[in-house]
């Protein structure tokens, strides 16, 4: 064992040989709205702690803007990395349990979790003793951000392999079993008021668990939310093997007000009440508190209680209202409604036309009813191509969006994304040739935004066997239709022919006979006349 850094100290039930940071797929990665969360709530004056392993650029940021801060892993090896990274910081190594801080903290930081916080030097405590403890390090008037997985959360329904089900070194003790452990939003409160802590906003981070991009609190989710905002919030990532279609499930998820009950994972913001007449006076209240947080791209925005999207400069724009224009041409092709289809996208056709957004695409964009808007605009390119390129371009993306998805559509299967994508545009009445198509995947490639080729998931797959599996079976119930008529249609030939031969054998028989060949003879007057009359001329 190396040595460890002066500002590394041993507390006890430290994992001499254990790295948690090694094994990152299992560490939320925090980025710009739990970034943005934290840093209004790092007090002017005070002491910060961070309990359990976190993202590399969050420590950094806490580091920077605290003025006195302090971290408590488990990990030997992540506690000394973090010493000699940061020498000023005063890292503790060890159990949750065994902690006695000299002097209680003003911000507690645990958006890990406390499944993190134990050791496998001790039988782990539950989740409602670790919060316990974790709530005695906080000072009167003190805050708790506190990061609690859902076991039920709309991402368990979607990932075949499940990252706490793939039996990693680190899941020594079985995750599920502790009664204690929050069962949904109310269990969360009730845990927290039971720890002496006064929940002040409760968030729903969304797509995921392990990289959230979006914070909406209690009060957000109780609203109807527009799909500009909810639409972005369901978008597929990483290279994972789905169950389902994560656009699908999730949006019914909002649709349906689960969105806090289903949500992937909770981030509480509680406080410890304070004596009264020592109320704190640095630090935001539970209503200034951030309505909620979504991170787009490269953008920032805070959502504001009246629907608007509030940016980092003070600027406020509406959240455009409609349906997403790709989730319109996806139920249309479903119905097989290619009516619906042409109209909409001769309607796209004529907005490209009249000015609209350059960069836009079929999963950017809603529709009223009326008019169309981009979710979040961006940047087009220098060189501002034509109408017909940038429409050519929006239906090329739908379409190798479609195909990949495995949705059904109404037109035939071994169809490539470039054969759809003309015809898509012959339908919106602008025909393109493939030079048109050649200029829009240029375009697309200069905007920077490439086209999701995801793999089906598994119920997709499941029912495109299915329906193979029906069109196959009205197939061969049909041959063999077919078939049986045709044996029996054979067996009338045979049985006509042999018919047909019993009756020519009838036929010749009577031909022979003595009685045919006089009728025959005297069936001739006029014949046998002539005959009579040379026999007597002669």
């Amino acid at each position: 064992m190396n040595e460890a850094p002066e500002n590394v100290r041993l507390i006890g039930g430290e994992m001499l040989l254990w790295s948690d940071m090694s094994t990152m797929g299992g560490v939320t990665d925090w980025r710009g709205a739990a970034f943005e969360l934290i840093a209004r709530l790092i007090p002017a004056s005070g002491r910060v702690l961070l309990v359990g392993p976190h993202p590399q650029m969050l420590v950094d940021e806490v580091v920077e803007r605290a003025p006195s801060a302090a971290v408590l892993l488990r990990s030997y090896p992540d506690a000394c990395a973090l010493g000699e990274r940061h020498p000023g910081l005063a890292v503790f190594c060890g159990r949750l349990e065994v902690f006695e801080a000299e002097e209680p903290y003003d911000l507690v930081l645990a958006l890990d979790g406390l499944l993190r916080t134990h050791s496998a030097e001790a039988p782990a405590a539950a989740w409602r003793e670790s919060l316990g403890a974790l709530a005695g390090l906080l000072a009167p008037g003190g805050r708790l951000v506190l990061g609690v997985r859902n076991d039920l959360g709309v991402d368990r329904f979607l990932e075949a392999r499940p990252a706490d089900r793939e039996g990693g070194d680190d899941q020594w003790a079985p995750h599920g079993f502790d009664p204690s452990y929050p069962s949904g939003p109310a269990a969360l409160d009730r845990g927290l008021e039971a720890a002496g802590l006064s929940v002040r906003r409760c968030y729903a981070a969304y797509p995921g668990r392990q990289a959230p991009r979006a914070l909406l609190s209690r009060e957000a989710l109780a609203a109807e939310l527009p799909d500009a905002l909810t639409f972005p919030l369901s978008a597929r990532g990483g290279d994972r093997m789905l169950v389902a279609d994560p656009l699908q499930l999730t949006r019914l998820v909002f649709r349906h007000r689960l969105g806090e009950e289903l949500a992937p994972l909770w981030l509480a913001v509680a406080t410890r009440p304070a004596p009264e007449g020592r109320e704190r006076q640095d630090g935001l209240r539970g209503d200034e508190l951030p309505y909620g947080l979504v991170e787009e791209g490269a953008l920032l925005y805070e959502l504001t209680p009246d629907g608007s999207k509030r940016f980092p400069d003070g600027e406020e724009r509406p959240i455009p209202a409609g349906r997403v224009v790709e989730e319109i041409l996806v139920e249309a092709c479903a119905r097989e409604d290619v009516k619906t289809v042409r109209e909409l996208l001769e309607e796209l056709a004529g907005w490209l036309e009249s000015g609209g957004d350059v960069s836009a695409a079929t999963d950017s964009l809603v529709y009223d009813g009326e008019r169309f808007a981009a979710i979040s605009p961006t940047a087009g390119p220098s060189t501002p191509p034509g109408p017909k390129v940038v429409l050519c371009r929006i239906l090329w993306r739908f379409a190798v969006r479609l195909l990949a998805a495995g949705h059904h559509h109404p037109w035939p299967w071994p169809l490539e994304a470039d054969q759809l994508t003309l015809t898509l545009c012959g339908m919106a009445g602008r025909p393109c040739d493939q030079g048109d198509l050649d200029r829009a995947r240029k375009l697309d490639a200069e905007l920077g935004c490439p086209a999701d080729e995801h793999a089906p998931t598994y119920r997709d797959l499941l029912g495109a066997r299915d329906r193979l599996a029906d069109q196959l079976t009205a197939a061969l119930a049909r041959i063999s239709r077919l078939e049986t008529k045709l044996s029996y249609r054979e067996r009338e030939l045979v049985r006509s022919k042999a018919k047909l031969r019993r009756t020519q054998r009838r036929a010749s028989a009577y031909r022979r006979t003595l009685g045919y060949r006089l009728s025959r003879r005297l069936a001739s007057p006029r014949k046998v006349a002539r005959r009579v009359i040379r026999l007597l001329s002669g």
